[in-house]
This record gives C-alpha cells, sequence and structure tokens, in this order.
C-alpha cells in the first residue's frame, strides 16, 4: 500500500490533465504555460495563454525569460509524444517547479479548450470520447 501511495503521489506531483490546468487558468492560478513543440506546431495552434518554448530552448531562453521560482506547466502535442518530457526535464535542470499536462495539446482541445493559432481563436469542439457531452 506504501509503494502505490508514494508513486501516486509523486505522479500528481509531476504531471496535471488539461481539465486541471484550464480550471487553474480560469481561476487565476500563477504559473506558466509553455508550448514546448516546434514552429510549425505552434503556428498550426496553441493553447490560449501559452508562450512558445521549444524544449531544445529552455535550457537558454527560460533563465530569461520566465523568474525563478515560477510554477511551470509543460506540454507537447499528445500522449504519443514525450517532448513534455523532455521539456519537464530541461525546466527541471534549471530548479523550476515543473509539471507536464498529460494528453497535451490533443486532449486540450477534445475537451474543447479555447484554442488559438496566428490568425485568432479557432472553434471549440468537444469530443464526446474524451468528456461528458450535454445536448
Amino acid at each position: 500500500m506504501t509503494d502505490a501511495l508514494t508513486h501516486f503521489t509523486t505522479k500528481l506531483a509531476h504531471e496535471t490533465d488539461a481539465s486541471d490546468v484550464y480550471a487553474a487558468q480560469k481561476a487565476g492560478e500563477p504559473f506558466v504555460l509553455v508550448d514546448v513543440r516546434g514552429d510549425d506546431a505552434w503556428a498550426q495552434g496553441r493553447i490560449v495563454g501559452a508562450i512558445h518554448m521549444p524544449h531544445r530552448e529552455i535550457a537558454e531562453r527560460a533563465p530569461h525569460e520566465i523568474p525563478a521560482g515560477t510554477d511551470v506547466v509543460v506540454y507537447c502535442w499528445s500522449p504519443g509524444c514525450n517532448g513534455g518530457a523532455k521539456g519537464g526535464a530541461e525546466f527541471a535542470k534549471l530548479g523550476y517547479r515543473v509539471r507536464e499536462m498529460i494528453g497535451g495539446y490533443e486532449y486540450w482541445a477534445r475537451e474543447g479548450q479555447p484554442l488559438e493559432n496566428d490568425e485568432g481563436p479557432l472553434p471549440r469542439t468537444f469530443d464526446p470520447l474524451v468528456m461528458v457531452v450535454r445536448p
């Protein structure tokens, strides 16, 4: 029982999900949401309120752009992408409190949370395979 408690407590300390991040944004909780994908992915669409910092640039840019002590949440494409984990590791090396948003951009979009690209807001769609959709 202790092993399971340790496992899940540790996991929750380092992961979050799209619905919890959205709720934290709406509540005004202080954190920086970082999209660690490449430039083309960012241009195609991103989470409203996120900043763009590809995981390969974190070591160089983060200390100048994100104040020390700031809570950070990173995301990449989807559960099939490990860019979020790479980004999380880079922030952790720099001493930031960091969590990975599991499900990434894919689950944020599937849950109908706000998205945008360079032209403005993107349509919100709600996928009944990942959430309750009421008529």
